[in-house]
């Protein structure tokens, strides 16, 4: 049995080794092709299962804490019921940015792993150093994710108030800021910013 099982491996290591010798280059061609079709097909499929509602909440923490305090938010609940879902505000729609962030977001498995925030108590004493890092990656991205539902173009300046009308102007249009700028909170509870430099 195990002489049987050998020489299979060793039949297979030829076979890999040099295809060529026992394949047409024909054969390898198209199975090539054929291969890396389903390759990146389960890739992708993949991919964007990660970035489902579903899976995001999959986990407890998420569940427990962020998932719950977007509900009764804009975001989560309007009139013409349009949802964001946690992938829109949190991965970029286009594909290098996409996989560049689930790259960044592969070390948040470590946390899960170790519990680092796993009870409400360690997801607030985490809250303001999570929230700091998303905030300095769409201050990196200009908000990137924002532009992708939020198009500057199509706003209504003379809609809003004077104030809100002046500070998109000034942010949006002359790029002094970004969205999350202003609108640190917008989804979710703020952590406690006491003593946050330049928050009021």
């Amino acid at each position: 049995m195990i002489k049987r099982i050998k020489h299979l491996l060793s039949t297979f290591w030829r076979i890999f080794n040099t295809p060529s010798g026992y394949f047409s280059l024909g054969f390898l061609t198209v199975g090539g092709f054929i291969g890396g079709v389903l390759f990146w097909g389960g890739f992708n499929t993949a991919m964007e299962a990660t970035n489902t509602e579903q899976f995001c909440i999959s986990c407890h923490e998420m569940r427990a804490n962020v998932y719950e305090e977007i509900q009764p938010t804009i975001h989560f609940t309007n009139r013409s019921g349009v949802r964001a879902v946690c992938s829109d505000c949190h991965v970029p729609h286009d594909w290098t940015d996409k996989m560049a962030r689930k790259m960044q977001a592969s070390k948040e498995v470590w946390g899960k792993i170790f519990g680092t925030i796993n009870t409400r108590e360690k997801f607030l004493d985490h809250r303001l150093e999570m929230a700091s890092r998303e905030w300095r990656r769409f201050e990196a991205n200009d908000s990137l994710e924002c532009r992708n539902c939020h198009d500057e173009g199509a706003m209504d300046f003379t809609r809003q108030s004077s104030r809100a009308a002046e500070a998109h102007r000034r942010g949006l249009i002359e790029g002094e800021d970004t969205c999350i700028t202003c609108h640190k909170g917008i989804a979710h509870e703020l952590p406690d910013m006491a003593g946050v430099e330049g928050w009021e």
